[in-house]
């Protein structure tokens, strides 16, 4: 065949469109991709947007699916820094929603602070009255110290504290823990001279040589404050347990665990039973059953980045530090454990 001068061939032109088109499939491939990663995050987000409290998300648990009563379970898990994480901001969510007619509270926790414990016990009381909501509490693994401390919110009613078989629960007590690496420093040379306003500003100073004199007038001191919040502690397990007698009430109150059995025995623990136990009992108090009922249950948001670029990684990591903070700062505890809390709540 003959070309004119200037006329390509035909054969170049289709190889040339079929390059063309080779790129042009990748390249919408490419916006394809990028679209959909879009779409993805775009729902993520309405999905929290149209969430009352964007700081939880509710999810369906368990009874009737399409009921408009529901019954709200609260998760109080690990250890317990303070009265603003997670639970507290579950507790915000039952108080918006007027559809909640009761709540289970989960405790799988060991305790914590003794501020941090008597606020969250605090806030589920007052929600609990001021709606008239009965509150029955299912037991993890172990719901001790601080947790059983926080279970005195279901107000001492008849068949309102679940344990499941394995639970460990009890350790009702105080402890300030302290330590003193004064002598392990002089091995070094090393001695603390810090400048205070009195002689007690240091109380609980790891670092500090004391005198014997010293040492017991701190000790004093420290007694009559765990004493004082240890005769605190009881109060609220009286009330919440008014069962128990004097004489029980000082059996169970030296500080040791129970299983399961021992506590229902001993009157800290209504019945072995699971979560949906204590659903149900919530669901009966509530005056509702399983088809006027919803039970929903909550969790922190989580967005898609989050999970590619280990945000919450980095959050749960922040999250131990302050945990570490928390824990070097003199405070008393309602906590069940020998080693340093290094767990903050969920």
């Amino acid at each position: 065949m003959t070309f004119a001068p200037g006329q390509t061939p035909t054969r170049v032109i289709l190889e040339q469109a079929g390059g063309w088109s080779r790129w042009g499939g990748r390249l919408a491939w490419v916006i394809a991709g990028i679209s959909l990663l879009v779409a993805v995050v775009s729902a993520g987000a309405n999905a929290q947007y149209f969430q009352t409290n964007p700081k939880v998300i509710e999810q369906y648990h368990s009874l009737a699916t399409t009921a408009t009563d529901k019954v709200a379970i609260v998760e109080i898990s690990g250890a317990i820094m303070g009265g603003d994480g997670f639970a507290r901001h579950q507790i915000d969510q039952v108080e918006d929603d007027e559809s909640v007619r009761a709540i289970v509270l989960r405790i799988d926790s060991p305790g914590g602070t003794v501020s941090g414990s008597d606020e969250l016990h605090y806030r589920i009381v007052k929600l609990a009255r001021e709606r008239k909501l009965p509150v029955v509490v299912s037991m993890g693994g172990i719901a001790a110290s601080g947790g059983y401390y926080i279970a005195m919110a279901s107000g001492g009613r008849e068949e309102t504290i679940f344990a499941e078989p394995s639970t460990i629960t009890g350790s009702i007590g105080v402890i300030i823990p302290h330590f003193d690496l004064s002598q392990f420093l002089k091995r070094f040379e090393i001695a603390d001279d810090s400048i205070t306003s009195g002689p007690l500003k240091e109380m609980l100073s790891l670092t500090k040589d004391r005198s014997p004199e010293l040492a017991e007038r701190e000790r004093k001191v420290l007694q009559g404050l765990v004493d004082e919040m240890f005769t605190r502690f009881k109060t609220i397990v009286k009330e919440g347990r008014p069962e128990l007698d004097d004489e029980t009430l000082a059996a169970v109150t030296t500080g040791q665990v129970f299983t399961a059995e021992q506590a229902v025995d001993y009157g800290l623990v209504d019945r072995i039973g699971f979560l949906e136990d204590a659903v149900s009992r919530a669901v009966e108090l509530a005056g509702l059953s399983a088809e006027t009922a919803r039970a929903v249950r909550y969790k922190q948001p989580r967005g898609l980045l989050d999970e590619v670029l280990g945000g919450a990684s980095q959050a749960g990591a922040m999250a131990s530090l302050r945990t570490l903070a928390e824990w070097t700062t003199p405070r008393a505890w309602y906590l069940c454990t020998w080693w340093p809390a290094v767990v903050t709540s969920r």
